[in-house]
C-alpha cells in the first residue's frame, strides 16, 4: 500500500491533501477547545475575586464569535487589512449562506488568503518529497491553478449553502403559514402566532423555527411589528418571505384580516411548491437524455452498423483489389 502511494502522483498529492485537512481540523478543534477554557477560568477567576457570579449573557455562540472576533483583530493590527472592496454584498452573501457574525466577511476574506498560500505551497512540498524535479514552467501553471482553487472553493462552498438553506426555507414556509393560519383563526395575535409556530417546527423546518422565534424575541423587546417583519425578509433572503412580510405590513397598516392575508398566500405558496416540483419533474426527460446519448447511442449505432461492415470488409475490399 505504500509503495502503491508513493509511486503514485496523483495519489500521494490526495494523503498529502487529506493530511494537511486533517491536521487543518485539528488544530483549529483544539484552539476552540483551548479558547472555551481559557473564557471558562477567566469567568471562575473573577467569581472568586468578586464573590458573585458573572452575569455576561454570553452564549457559547457568540463566545466563540468573539474569539474568532479577537483573532482577526490581531490579525489586522498586526499590518494585515482583511477588509473586502465589496464589502456589503460579501456581507449578504454570507448572510444568505447563514453566517450572520460580523467578523464573517473579514474571517472568509482569511481563509481566502491562506488556501491561495496553502494550496501552491502544498504542491512544492510534495514534489519535492517526492523527489520530482519542478520547472519554472510548471510551477507558474500549476501555481496558478492551486491559488485560483484557493480563491474559488470557499466561493463555491458559500453559494451551495446559500442555495440549500434557501431551498429549504423555501420548502418549509408552506407549512409555516398553514400552521400561522390555524393559529390566528383560534384567536391568537401575530406574536403569540409566530411564538407557537417557532416552537412547533423545531424539529421539522428548524431555519424557519429560528427566524421566527428571532422576530418573536424582536417584537418582545419593543420593536415595531413593521421593523421585525423586514429584519425577518433581510435575514431570510428569500424572495417568497420577502412577499410574506409585505403583505403583513400592508394588512397592519391597512387594517385587513391577517387571516384572510395567509389563507391566500399559503394558497399561493402551495401553488408555487406544486410548480416546481412539476417543473423537476419535466426536466427528467431532458437530463436522462444526456447519458443516453453518450452511453448508449454509440453502442446501439456500433451493434446497428458492425454486419454491414464485416460484410464489406468480406466482399467489396477483395472485389476493389481484384481478387
Amino acid at each position: 500500500m505504500l509503495d502503491l502511494i508513493a509511486s503514485t502522483p496523483s495519489i500521494r498529492i490526495s494523503v498529502l491533501i487529506a493530511l494537511f485537512a486533517m491536521v487543518v481540523v485539528g488544530i483549529w478543534t483544539l484552539a476552540n477547545l483551548a479558547i472555551r477554557r481559557m473564557n471558562v477560568r477567566g469567568e471562575l477567576r473573577e467569581i472568586h475575586a468578586t464573590g458573585t457570579a458573572v452575569s455576561t449573557g454570553e452564549t457559547l455562540t457568540a463566545r466563540n464569535d468573539s474569539a474568532w472576533i479577537r483573532m482577526v483583530d490581531r490579525i489586522e493590527k498586526a499590518g494585515l487589512d482583511l477588509s473586502d472592496s465589496k464589502g456589503d454584498d460579501l456581507a449578504e452573501r454570507l448572510r444568505a449562506a447563514g453566517y450572520t457574525s460580523p467578523a464573517a466577511p473579514r474571517l472568509y476574506t482569511l481563509l481566502r488568503l491562506v488556501l491561495v498560500i496553502t494550496l501552491p505551497t502544498l504542491l512544492v512540498v510534495s514534489s519535492l518529497w517526492g523527489g520530482r524535479e519542478l520547472s519554472y514552467m510548471k510551477l507558474y501553471i500549476f501555481g496558478s491553478i492551486f491559488a485560483a482553487l484557493g480563491l474559488f472553493i470557499p466561493a463555491l462552498f458559500v453559494r451551495a449553502k446559500a442555495d440549500r438553506r434557501r431551498e429549504e426555507i423555501v420548502n418549509g414556509f408552506p407549512d409555516c403559514l398553514d400552521l400561522m393560519l390555524i393559529c390566528v383563526e383560534a384567536g391568537l395575535g401575530l406574536e403569540a402566532a409566530l411564538d407557537r409556530v417557532s416552537k412547533e417546527m423545531v424539529n421539522s423546518h428548524p431555519l424557519v423555527a429560528n427566524m421566527l422565534a428571532t422576530a418573536t424575541l424582536r417584537l418582545r423587546a419593543g420593536a415595531s411589528r413593521e421593523e421585525a417583519l423586514r429584519r425577518l425578509a433581510d435575514e431570510a433572503g428569500v424572495d417568497e418571505i420577502r412577499s410574506f412580510s409585505t403583505l403583513l405590513i400592508q394588512s397592519d397598516k391597512l387594517g385587513t384580516s391577517i387571516a384572510t392575508t395567509l389563507r391566500v398566500y399559503a394558497a399561493e405558496m402551495r401553488e408555487r411548491r406544486r410548480m416546481r416540483a412539476e417543473e423537476k419533474a419535466h426536466r427528467l426527460p431532458v437530463l436522462l437524455s444526456i447519458p443516453l446519448v453518450v452511453f448508449m447511442l454509440p453502442v446501439m449505432i456500433g451493434t446497428l452498423m458492425l454486419p454491414a461492415a464485416i460484410r464489406v470488409v468480406n466482399q467489396l475490399i477483395p472485389a476493389l483489389n481484384g481478387g
